[in-house]
């Protein structure tokens, strides 16, 4: 076997002065490095996740609210409930059956009748 050149005794040498110099409060766990909190990147994931839970929440608001064109809406009623039944023709005594009645007089409304009785 032959003997190592010079420079690797050399380096042996260095390398073993420097183990030397290290004991055990050098090898404890190493302590993580303080600082802010909170990182760009963090702060920019759980921006991007509000951005896109408030979209969906808006999309699904709109899709709510809005009306769809599949859902019927409710026929109008044929008449307006509060008036009453339009007045029947009263045959006149001028003889003339086929007369009308003239546009700028108001319709006759019957007289009221009250039909309320107390059981």
């Amino acid at each position: 076997m032959s003997t190592p050149p010079p420079v690797e005794d050399r380096l042996r040498a260095a390398l073993d002065a420097r183990a030397r110099l290290i004991d055990v409060h050098e090898l404890s766990p190493y302590r993580p490095p303080t600082g802010p909190a909170w990182g760009t990147r963090r702060i920019r994931r759980v921006a991007s996740a509000v951005a896109v839970a408030a979209a969906a929440a808006a999309a699904v608001a709109f899709l709510l609210l809005s009306g769809s064109p599949e859902r019927p809406h409710p026929a109008p009623p044929a008449r307006d409930p509060r008036t009453s039944p339009p007045a029947t023709s009263v045959p006149s005594t001028n003889g003339s059956p086929t007369s009308a009645p003239s546009p700028t007089s108001p319709p006759a409304t019957p007289p009221p009748t009250s039909t309320a009785t107390q059981r």
